[in-house]
C-alpha cells in the first residue's frame, strides 16, 4: 500500500498549470528584466554590508531593524535625495514604503482598492505582470492605445467619457511615463499635465511606475507625475532592481501617509528583507550615481548592437522606435507574423522572446509585436541570436524575404 498521499482532489480549482523543472536560461536569453553581469558592482556591495554589518548587524535581531514596517530608515532617507534629484518628488520618509520589488507594491494597491469586477486603466501595451495580476483578482484591464509620447490622451478621455456614461468609475489609471514598458517612450510634461488633469476631472488615482525612469540616455525628463500632483492623486513606485540587481528584489511606494497607513495594514509579510536594504542603503549613498551612470552607457552601447542586428537580419520587416533608455526594444512585424508560434519555435533552439500578447491587454494589436531585453546578453549573444531569429521566422512566416544567414552579404 502506498504511503503516498493522492493531492489530486485537494488542490483547489483553477489554478495554473504546474510549473517544470528549471533547466537554466537559454543561449539567447532576451526575456524578463534581467540586467548586465558585468555591471552588477560586486566589490563595493561587499564593502558595503561588510561596513554596515559591522556598525548595525545587532539591529537583524529584531523585525523591521528597529525601523518599523515601513523600511530600513537610512534606504527611505536615500529614496528621498534620490526622489528629489531624479523625479523632481519631494516627499518624507513617512510616505515611503520599501517593498519587496516593484511587484509587491502593486499587490499592495490592488489589495488596497480592488475588488473581482472592478476596472482598471493601463496602457495598451504595459507590464505584463501588471496585467496579469489585474485578472488573477478578476479586475477587467482596459487598454488605452499608445503613440510615440506614451498613452493617447484623447483617447484616454473618450474612454473615460464611455464609461461614465455606462456607470464605470475605474479604479485607477496604471502607466509607465517615463521609460514605458515595453514601448520606451517618455511622456512629454504637457501629456502628463493633461494626465492629472483628467484624473481630477474624472476623479480617478494615477498608479506611477518609474522603474526604468533612472536608465537614461540623456540625464533630462520631464519630472514625474507624483512631483506635478499638488494632492495625493498618484500613487508613485519604482525599485532597485533594474539600477542594481534584480535579484534583490527591493522596490518602494511613495504615497500619502493616509493612503500608506492602510496599505501598511495590509502588508503582512513581517517585513521586506533586511540585509537588502541595509547594504543598498550604505552603497547607494557613495555610489548610485556614478554605478547608474555607467551601467546607461554599457546599455546604450548593447541597444545600439540590438538596433543594428534587428535591421541587418531583418531588414524593412521591422519596425520600432529606438528608446531613449531602458532594456528593452519593442519591434512590430508583418502582421501575418504570429510572435507566440515564433517564441515556440525560437524556444527549441535555444531563443526566448517575450511574444506581444503576454505585453497587451488586447491580443490581437500585439499578436505580431515581441519584446527583446537587451539587458543581460553580451553584444556578440545579441548578434547570433537576432541572426537565428529571424532564420527562424523567415523559415516560417516568410519574414524577412531572405533568410537571415544570407541578408548580411
Amino acid at each position: 500500500m502506498s504511503t503516498d498521499l493522492d493531492y489530486s482532489g485537494l488542490i483547489r480549482s483553477g489554478l495554473p498549470a504546474p510549473m517544470p523543472k528549471w533547466q537554466g536560461f537559454p543561449k539567447y536569453n532576451f526575456i524578463g528584466g534581467h540586467n548586465d553581469t558585468n555591471s552588477i558592482p560586486i566589490g563595493d556591495m561587499i564593502s558595503a554590508v561588510t561596513n554596515v554589518l559591522e556598525r548595525e548587524g545587532a539591529s537583524l535581531a529584531t523585525y523591521g531593524l528597529q525601523n518599523g514596517p515601513q523600511g530600513y530608515k537610512p534606504l527611505r532617507e536615500f529614496i528621498v535625495s534620490k526622489l528629489a534629484q531624479r523625479s523632481g518628488i519631494i516627499t518624507n520618509i513617512d510616505n515611503i514604503l520599501i517593498t519587496s520589488g516593484s511587484g509587491q507594491a502593486l499587490d499592495l494597491v490592488n489589495t488596497l482598492l480592488c475588488e473581482s469586477g472592478d476596472t482598471v486603466l493601463v496602457e495598451q501595451f504595459s507590464y505584463g505582470s501588471a496585467i496579469a495580476r489585474l485578472r488573477k483578482i478578476g479586475v477587467n484591464p482596459i487598454g488605452i492605445p499608445l503613440d510615440n509620447n506614451g498613452i493617447k490622451i484623447d483617447l484616454l478621455e473618450s474612454k473615460l467619457i464611455e464609461l461614465r456614461k455606462n456607470l464605470i468609475k475605474p479604479k485607477y489609471l496604471y502607466v509607465i511615463p517615463t521609460v514605458q514598458n515595453p514601448g520606451g517612450s517618455i511622456m512629454p510634461e504637457e501629456n502628463r499635465r493633461e494626465l492629472l488633469r483628467l484624473s481630477r476631472e474624472f476623479d480617478f488615482p494615477i498608479l506611477e511606475d518609474e522603474c526604468y525612469a533612472d536608465l537614461l540616455w540623456n540625464s533630462k525628463r520631464p519630472i514625474a507625475l507624483a512631483a506635478m500632483d499638488n494632492g495625493n492623486r498618484v500613487i508613485h513606485c519604482g525599485s532597485f532592481s533594474k539600477t542594481i540587481a534584480p535579484a534583490l528584489r527591493v522596490g518602494y511606494l511613495v504615497a500619502d501617509w493616509h493612503l500608506l497607513s492602510q496599505i501598511l495594514a495590509v502588508k503582512n509579510d513581517s517585513g521586506t528583507g533586511a540585509l537588502e536594504q541595509m547594504m543598498l542603503a550604505e552603497y547607494c549613498v557613495n555610489h548610485f550615481d556614478d554605478h547608474v551612470n555607467k551601467l546607461s552607457s554599457t546599455l546604450k552601447d548593447k541597444l545600439e548592437t540590438l538596433v543594428e542586428a534587428v535591421k541587418v537580419y531583418f531588414g524593412t520587416s521591422a519596425e520600432f522606435e529606438v528608446p531613449e533608455g531602458g532594456i528593452f526594444l519593442w519591434v512590430s512585424l508583418p502582421e501575418h507574423v504570429d510572435t507566440i508560434r515564433l517564441s515556440q519555435l525560437a524556444a527549441k533552439e535555444g531563443i526566448a522572446i517575450n511574444p506581444g500578447p503576454e505585453w497587451s491587454t488586447d491580443t490581437k494589436p500585439a499578436s505580431s509585436k515581441l519584446r527583446l531585453c537587451f539587458g543581460h546578453p553580451s553584444k556578440k549573444i545579441i548578434e547570433e541570436g537576432v541572426s537565428k531569429l529571424a532564420e527562424i521566422c523567415h523559415q516560417e512566416f516568410g519574414v524577412p524575404l531572405r533568410g537571415a544567414n544570407r541578408i548580411r552579404s
